[in-house]
């Protein structure tokens, strides 16, 4: 299907890293340990990781598109979580969301087959990583997760000041990358960013969708597990 392709260009969160279940332990511990059982009268963590969820997904689509900071990301994310949850803001505790920041990335649960995958693919494609993560939290989670020798490049948008679907940082990562549109293909779970943001610029694209959504009539190409890539190349 695509074995005319020379460079693969991955995104981390969500489609490599397992963003949200790394992010469900941390905050499951975390809970516990801030006792917000106590604040809201729920033994379980369950309900505040679900809205903790929801709020994170709809911040990070803002911040693609330039609408928000990461300032303003990073504290809205768990002050409308408590708001949500009937509770003040000012009684979150910043020193949560400050262990919340160095524990996550340290987390190392990746899509199933990810190394599998990737070690296939690089033996025959150059790969290269394009995020909208932060720069220190994408270092650290490719350190810790053994994935950085897999990328010939790695372009962290935080770094090329714009983010995906900006046409620019495909741009940017085409040329570091030594990388051509013809024989290119971008690989990522967010519709948007990832998708329609390479094929903008005339870029295959291939949606891994991990979360049984429906398929968008202007995607060509879907994929449901990371193994499924080996098929494709």
């Amino acid at each position: 299907m695509f074995f005319d392709k020379k460079d693969i260009f991955f995104d981390l969160d969500h489609t490599i890293w397992d963003f949200d279940r790394n992010a469900r332990e941390t905050l499951h511990d975390l809970y516990f340990k801030y006792k917000f059982a106590a604040l809201t009268g729920v033994d379980s963590s369950d309900s505040f990781i679900e809205t903790y969820t929801a709020n994170n997904h709809r911040l990070w689509d803002l911040y693609h598109h330039g609408k928000i900071d990461k300032v303003t990301l990073r504290k809205a994310r768990f002050e409308d979580t408590f708001s949500q949850l009937g509770l003040s803001p000012t009684l979150f505790p910043w020193t949560f969301e400050e262990e919340y920041l160095a524990i996550c990335p340290t987390k190392t649960n990746l899509f199933p087959h990810a190394h599998e995958t990737l070690a296939y693919l690089s033996s025959k494609y150059r790969l290269h990583l394009i995020s909208n993560g932060f720069k220190e939290a994408c270092e650290m989670k490719l350190e810790n997760s053994k994935l950085s020798p897999y990328f010939q490049t790695i372009v962290i948008s935080e770094n090329v000041g714009v983010n995906k679907p900006d046409p620019a940082i495909f741009h940017y990562a085409l040329e570091n990358g030594a990388a051509s549109v013809d024989t290119s293909v971008m690989i990522g779970d967010n519709v948007d960013a990832d998708i329609r943001g390479a094929q903008n610029v005339g870029i295959d694209a291939i949606y891994f969708n991990a979360v049984g959504a429906e398929q968008p009539t202007d995607i060509k190409h879907m994929i449901i597990d990371l193994k499924e890539l080996q098929a494709c190349f």
